[in-house]
């Protein structure tokens, strides 16, 4: 009973907290720690759901869910199964839907990608100005990565006009992060569970809040090899346009954000993001254990 009230806190707490923290902008400050506890929280919201329904499922052998669960499979067998069997098969398959929709989602994504690079295999052009880059020739200031083992990272002629050397280095340092962080791994299960859950409101705001928060890690890192300054100044420059389907980059709700951030705000000092981090391993820890020993 114990861990049941362990389980159900955990969800419950999961889920009220992801709607404000979304909206949250101290995160912000820090963004690899918000990555961090946003793939925490996620983590544990999946775990306690699968575990909550096992555990109530379950509760008839008395025994932790490793062990009932092998008892309940030889029940399973012999088909002699209590009414709350029922909850048991709803866990198995509610993991079994995170991770097929994890698996469809990444499976969908690569394909988009190979389209999309033999697009670019077409219509693109290698440029001295932007090493490392292709260019697309579009009027209107785009930059943006197509991650994966073969990444692209993607300018279009009117970035070139647009920028100077100092905000075009800035952004290409930008989007080679994202490649070389694989932050589209990141992105993955946030993806998945807006797939899975594709109507509920709260799921496709915390998608977006990580979305954002990655394009601000690629944004710190940027800010190191080169001018913060410059960044910012190049940003200011960038279209409203999103990014094709597969891509890693910004709409302008997104720049305003990273904006801001950039011309204003200061890290969150080290006990902060220590106690956040400490925060998000605890609540991972609940279901895990549960469903460990």
């Amino acid at each position: 009973m114990n861990a049941f009230w362990h389980l159900a806190g955990t969800l419950v707490l999961c889920t009220v907290v992801a709607g404000p923290l979304a909206r949250a902008r101290w995160v912000w400050r820090s963004p690899h720690t918000g990555v961090a506890l946003w793939q925490m929280v996620g983590l544990t919201w999946a775990l306690s759901v699968v575990g909550l329904l096992l555990e109530v499922g379950l509760a008839p052998y008395g025994a932790p869910i490793p062990v009932a669960l092998g008892r309940w499979f030889d029940d399973a067998v012999r088909g002699d199964l209590t009414p709350l069997a029922v909850l048991v098969v709803l866990g198995l398959l509610s993991g079994a839907d995170l991770l097929i929709g994890l698996g469809w989602t990444w499976w969908s994504v690569l394909r988009v990608r190979r389209r999309h690079r033999d697009v670019l295999a077409l219509v693109a052009r290698r440029d001295e100005a932007a090493p490392g880059a292709l260019v697309v020739d579009h009027p209107l200031v785009v930059a943006y990565c197509v991650p994966g083992a073969r990444s692209a990272v993607v300018l279009s002629s009117g970035a070139l006009d647009a920028l100077t050397p100092d905000q075009l280095d800035a952004v290409l340092e930008h989007e080679h992060t994202h490649a070389r962080e694989r932050h589209d791994l990141v992105l993955l299960p946030f993806s998945a569970l807006c797939s899975v859950l594709p109507r509920v409101r709260v799921v496709r705001e915390v998608a977006d809040a990580v979305a954002l928060l990655v394009e601000m890690c690629a944004d710190y890192r940027a800010g190191l090899r080169c001018d913060a300054r410059s960044l910012a100044a190049a940003l200011r420059r960038f279209s409203a346009a999103r990014p094709p389907e597969g891509a890693l980059g910004a709409a302008d709700v997104a720049v305003r954000a990273r904006l801001a951030r950039l011309e204003g705000m200061s890290p969150l000092p080290a006990a902060a993001r220590w106690s956040v981090l400490c925060t998000g391993l605890v609540m991972v820890s609940t279901p895990l254990s549960s469903l460990v020993w």
